[in-house]
């Protein structure tokens, strides 16, 4: 069985390049855990969570499990971080407060759940041998790791989540039906290379 997580931060409606990990773990896995990815306060938003989910519901996403909060697992991590230290090959793994960074509480979650296949980002690539690293010293081992091509501006460049089309909410805003920006991103599949969001393509799949 293909076990997978979508885990998202609640910072408000999901960017399409979030959107495009979501349907990809979907149609990947066979069990779906929804993470949120709240160990960093300062980026949280406090209606984050409910946008994310009322944005899944609406791409027709479901899940097997959660949502699971990072932010009520910190015992956890802490008991992980006494086996392996409050830094761990020059990262810091527990903040002064006492609680978890992203990279120890990532990998204790994919750990404790059984996480089998790892899907996200390109903009994830670098923590990989990090992640590899801390499940062996944890005496587990590492799941596999996919990543994607990320989805950028029609410029080619970042797509800011303040551009059109960038956001979930702002397609749903728009009129365009669920149906079609799953069917845009389901297209997309696994890109290989960072692909440009293509509007007119949601557009025409949605008066298909």
């Amino acid at each position: 069985m293909k076990r997978v997580r979508f885990a998202p931060s609640p910072t408000g409606s999901l960017h399409v390049g979030n959107a495009l990990s979501a349907v990809a773990n979907r149609r990947l896995g066979d069990w779906m855990l929804l993470r949120i990815d709240d160990t960093d306060p300062a980026r949280n938003v406090a209606v984050g969570e409910a946008e994310i989910l009322r944005d899944l519901e609406w791409l027709g996403i479901g899940w097997d499990e959660g949502p699971v909060r990072q932010s009520e697992r910190q015992a956890r991590y802490r008991e992980a971080a006494d086996r392996l230290g409050a830094r761990f090959d020059g990262i810091t793994l527990v903040r002064d407060d006492g609680t978890a960074t992203y990279h120890l509480a990532s990998v204790v979650d994919d750990l404790d759940f059984g996480i089998t296949h790892v899907v996200r980002g390109n903009d994830h690539r670098p923590n990989e041998a990090l992640h590899r690293r801390l499940f062996e010293a944890l005496g587990a081992r590492p799941p596999q790791f996919v990543h994607h091509g990320l989805l950028l501006g029609p410029d080619g460049k970042k797509l800011s989540k303040r551009a059109e089309g960038a956001t979930v909410a702002s397609l749903r805003d728009a009129g365009i039906p669920g149906e079609a920006v799953r069917a845009y991103l389901e297209e997309l599949g696994l890109p290989r290379h960072d692909v440009r969001l293509d509007l007119p393509r949601i557009r025409r799949l949605s008066s298909a």
